[in-house]
């Protein structure tokens, strides 16, 4: 969802709208209320740009004031994603050179808990040549707060760097394929509604390699092969 105008607004709809993008306008008259800005966070995951997508339905809405040179008018889409899925994210940055490495792990645990969407750590030389860890957190938005809480109860760091980014995703869904070894569930990848990355699910592979006695490149290259030959004979039928 995009920002909003914010007029004569009153304290409480700012308290709602907590982390969303807003923006001031030449209405100096309430344009959100707390009912609006209480609906709009509740059930929008992310705010910015419309994204790519293919409309369903149209809706229209008009208050009953009137607002000289702004219509008091409001229009919602209701669509479906084309192509690759894109929406913005945060990316929040810190480096840590004085913190005992065991903390990472339940640091990491603790950031993928309060909602994070990436955690990751790379080496990175620091001044005075010491080295460290660059600690990298990528999460909606509005979750921001909520993690930079946790990287400072968390972590040694004294600072944070955050910056807002645009996202491109692949469409993705999860098949079950009948393998001679047992079913194993596939991550398909799409763009444009084709399939361009088919990957088995490791933990399933692992386990029926347990089973059969066999290795873990084994049961993938049968897993692969089963997946191969279920996706021609679909291909076949369709045509």
């Amino acid at each position: 969802m995009g920002g909003r105008r914010l007029g004569g607004v009153l304290p409480a709809t700012l308290k709602l709208l907590g982390d969303a993008p807003i923006y001031g306008g030449t209405v100096q008259k309430e344009l959100v209320t707390p009912t609006g800005a209480l609906i709009a966070t509740s059930y929008a995951s992310s705010f910015g740009a419309l994204p790519p997508m293919s409309v369903e339905r149209v809706g229209y809405g008009a208050g009953d004031r009137d607002h000289p040179g702004t219509p008091n008018v409001l229009r919602i889409l209701v669509g479906r994603p084309s192509g690759a899925a894109g929406d913005r994210v945060v990316v929040i940055e810190c480096e840590i050179d004085d913190m005992n490495p065991q903390l990472f792990g339940s640091a990491m645990e603790r950031l993928y808990a309060a909602g994070a969407l990436e955690v990751f750590y790379v080496p990175v030389q620091m001044k005075k040549n010491r080295p460290g860890t660059l600690l990298t957190v990528v999460a909606p938005p509005r979750l921001r707060g909520d993690l930079a809480d946790v990287i400072f109860r968390e972590t040694t760091t004294i600072g944070l760097r955050h910056y807002e980014v645009d996202r491109e995703c692949l469409e993705r869904e999860v098949v079950s394929v009948e393998t001679p070894m047992g079913a194993v569930r596939f991550k398909l990848a799409r763009r444009n509604g084709r399939v361009i990355n088919a990957v088995p699910e490791f933990e399933d592979c692992a386990a029926l390699a347990r089973q059969h006695g066999r290795s873990v490149k084994e049961v993938q290259a049968v897993a692969s092969g089963a997946y191969a030959a279920s996706h021609q004979s679909r291909e076949g039928g369709a045509s």
